[in-house]
């Protein structure tokens, strides 16, 4: 696994060694990127179940302002720092070791917002839509949500969000919705 693109490009970045977490691989990495395109210069990312941070830091090094990881995995904090540290990236990110709906509840308190927001919920249809539902409050006007998910769970739609696509990769589907 490694950075595909802009100011890191090429850094090979580690993966927490712990089965519950599924890295993303570089060519679903590139392909969502593709098709995000413009949209994530400038933007304010918020990766959820982050993982290895591979996804917000290839959105870092392709121009993003920030970037917030959220993961509550004590492996997957670790190397999402070190992945950070290593990449250079580390000065626009905030890491944050906590379950994402508690995040989700205190960043809509403190009235956050993001342009782009990728969640990577564990493989199950009920861990899917309570995240998206929390995210809507944190949407910025034409904000993007990406969920990589199995390709036979279909992804609930909640107000304030539209799909606008989605692509399969073997099992793993990226599905596209737009904050309306």
């Amino acid at each position: 696994m490694r950075v595909i693109a802009g100011s890191a490009r090429g850094i090979k970045l580690s993966a927490p060694r712990d089965r519950g977490i599924r890295p993303i691989t570089d060519r679903v990495k590139e392909t969502l990127f593709g098709i995000l395109g413009e949209r994530v210069i400038d933007a304010r990312v918020l990766d959820l179940y982050a993982g290895s941070g591979a996804v917000g830091i290839e959105a870092l090094s392709r121009g993003a302002a920030q970037a917030t990881f959220v993961d509550k995995a004590r492996a997957a904090l670790t190397t999402i720092t070190e992945n950070l540290r290593r990449s250079g990236l580390a000065e626009t990110a905030e890491v944050r070791g906590e379950d994402v709906s508690r995040y989700l509840a205190s960043a809509a308190a403190r009235d956050e917002r993001f342009d782009l927001v990728v969640l990577d919920p564990p493989y199950e249809a009920r861990a899917i839509l309570p995240p998206l539902e929390g995210v809507v409050a944190l949407l910025a006007p034409s904000a993007m949500v990406v969920v990589k998910h199995f390709w036979r769970t279909s992804v609930p739609v909640p107000d304030g969000l539209r799909m606008w696509r989605d692509r399969r990769f073997g099992e793993t589907t990226l599905t596209f919705l737009e904050a309306q």
